[in-house]
């Protein structure tokens, strides 16, 4: 797996690999990471899969790390 871009953000570490035919997105905020995996074949090349991280997923990534934060049992 290596790591072939990353997307700028203010709050986010937004990191993009390639492995074994897919893409991984993987998207890390303190101590939490979510990671979707795309097959290289759903998605144009790595613009078009950088093009669909917009402001709409941005936020729908939020809210799952809100609720990861939430069902954390080791946070007060």
């Amino acid at each position: 797996m290596r790591v072939i871009d990353q997307i700028p953000h203010p709050q986010l570490r937004i990191s993009i690999f390639s492995m074994n035919d897919k893409y991984l997105v993987k998207f890390e905020a303190g101590s939490y990471e979510l990671t979707y995996k795309v097959n290289h074949d759903d998605v144009l090349g790595l613009e078009d899969l950088k093009s669909k991280v917009n402001d709409e997923f941005l936020e729908k990534a939020a809210s799952v790390f809100r609720s990861m934060h939430s069902a954390n049992p080791w946070m007060n």
